[in-house]
């Protein structure tokens, strides 16, 4: 069974999460639930990035201790991964994750060893959003591109990691797509961000200016680990490095890292020098999704349109939210949220046209055909079948490709193809003139869309498709399943599958 690894980026707990977590968590939730149905050995890493100033300097304005922040927070990501049916296999906390201090110091201690750190002192305008260091050049306007933010100036002696070294390599391994950055316009900015010259980074803190808080140099008790030399890390933690071998020989390297668009010199840039020093595999992927704004405004804590996902499920639950913003958020580009236009989408594509097709079968054959449906041949719904099997092709092909957005309108035109044939072949009125036969070819076609619907949702609605597939007995399977014609239908009770929201 060939393996298949992915991660989630690992999210700053500074604060609680908004919707654009949750939108990272349910695309790579997606692409792992399709590579199971494709039959693959899937596993999943995410956690929470706590060894970071921003992290102390929040919980200073709370009142509260670094430690206490990271639990009450932390705790919320859980729950949201969880709540928005986040398959994962690790969370992994940085800061009291036993094994993840063991991987950071093993990777700074590797990296050391090949000769690509050294000590320096260094003065430099830094973004405490960011975490990094950035020059005159970088800025838009002397603020920071990603937080709109004045950075400081901050002078000290650090460790630096010789990232100028591995300039060339870097460039062939992302040109090449050795290192695959998806989408390609993607691939295009870190390839001009090389081309335009790198310089070594800073990836240490000295312990004062981190108030103590972080992971503590191997051999230096002075100075703390740059947080993202330490939360890059928590991929390979997630798999065993420096503690199961055999698990880590088994999943790694990473197949997949799903990160947003602001990260990704993080992603492939640093991280993957940081790889190549420590001679350790590099990942395969990495797909960059953009960012959420809310009703056409960028979130902000002072406009106060930021949106709370645990809220949002609570009220509307994990499948609408799941569907919204995989099909109405480009997976690649910026997209807006609006929960006007949520329950748009609730009333008008999940119950109007998902739900109404499968219930109006289900409910016709349990009432008219005493639940029961023998094989009878597709008639001239053969036709129709073939091009909604085409469509199942071509959606497993853009899941694949990471182009869940246009997948999720394949499915939907399956949907809207059965309903358009229910309504146009009348086996209402069928019954009515005694033509059963013909009344149950027309269904048997119905009911094997419906059944072809409940396979191809399971990455993107996982509950949703157990509970149509349940209604007929069956469970999710392969992908495979979903271009098999099923030899008989047998319904005792159908039931709804969404609901209609004011």
């Amino acid at each position: 069974m060939p393996k298949f690894y992915i991660t989630t980026s690992i999210p700053y707990v500074n604060a609680k999460p908004h919707i654009g977590h949750a939108l990272e968590f349910v695309q790579a939730d997606v692409i792992a639930r399709h590579r199971k149905m494709r039959g693959e050995q899937v596993k999943m890493t995410t956690g929470g990035d706590e060894n970071s100033l921003k992290i102390v300097l929040a919980a200073e304005k709370l009142g509260k201790s670094a430690a206490e922040l990271c639990e009450e927070n932390s705790g919320r990501f859980k729950e949201l991964a969880e709540m928005i049916e986040l398959d994962y296999d690790a969370f992994v906390r940085t800061s009291i994750d036993p094994g993840h201090k063991k991987v950071a110091q093993a990777l700074w201690k590797a990296c050391d060893g090949a000769g690509d750190i050294y000590k320096k002192k260094y003065g430099g305008l830094y973004c405490v959003g960011c975490e990094l260091f950035y020059t005159e050049n970088e800025l838009d306007g002397g603020l920071c591109p990603e937080h709109k933010t004045k950075p400081e100036f901050v002078e000290e002696e650090n460790y630096f990691f010789r990232l100028s070294k591995y300039q060339g390599r870097l460039l062939e391994l992302i040109e090449s797509d050795q290192v695959k950055i998806i989408p390609d316009f993607r691939k295009t900015e870190m390839l001009n961000f090389i081309k335009s010259g790198l310089s070594d980074f800073s990836i240490s803190r000295s312990i004062s200016r981190s108030h103590g808080w972080g992971l503590k140099v191997p051999g230096d008790e002075s100075q703390i680990i740059y947080v993202w030399f330490d939360a890059l890390g928590t991929y390979l933690t997630g798999v065993g490095f420096a503690s199961d071998q055999k698990e880590f020989d088994k999943y790694w390297p990473a197949d997949m890292h799903v990160v947003g668009k602001g990260i990704l010199r993080f992603h492939a840039i640093y991280w993957i020098a940081m790889l190549m020093s420590a001679k350790i595999k590099l990942p395969k992927s990495i797909l960059v999704h953009g960012y959420v704004t809310v009703d056409g405004q960028k979130m902000s804590k002072s406009i106060g349109n930021v949106v709370d996902p645990i809220e949002l499920v609570k009220k509307y639950g994990a499948e609408p939210i799941r569907y919204y913003l995989m099909k109405e958020i480009s997976t690649f580009q910026d997209g807006d949220f609006s929960e006007t236009k949520l329950r748009d989408v609730i009333n008008n594509e999940l119950v109007g046209n998902l739900g109404n097709f499968v219930n109006r079968t289900f409910v016709f054959i349990n009432s008219k055909l005493d639940g029961r449906l023998a094989e009878t041949g597709l008639g001239e719904g053969a036709l129709l079948m073939k091009e909604i099997h085409d469509l199942v092709d071509l959606a497993d092909k853009l899941l694949e490709e990471g182009q869940l957005n246009f997948a999720i309108l394949k499915i939907l035109e399956i949907s809207s193809m059965g309903n358009r044939y229910f309504q146009e072949n009348e086996p209402w009125k069928l019954v009515k003139e005694g033509d059963n036969e013909a009344a149950r070819e027309v269904l048997f076609v119905c009911a094997n869309i419906a059944r072809i619907l409940g396979i191809m949702l399971y990455p993107f609605m996982p509950c949703a498709s157990e509970e149509l597939l349940a209604q007929i007995g069956e469970k999710p399977g392969p992908i495979g399943d979903a271009k098999k014609i099923a030899a008989s239908f047998e319904i005792s009770k159908p039931r709804l599958l969404f609901s209609k929201v004011e």
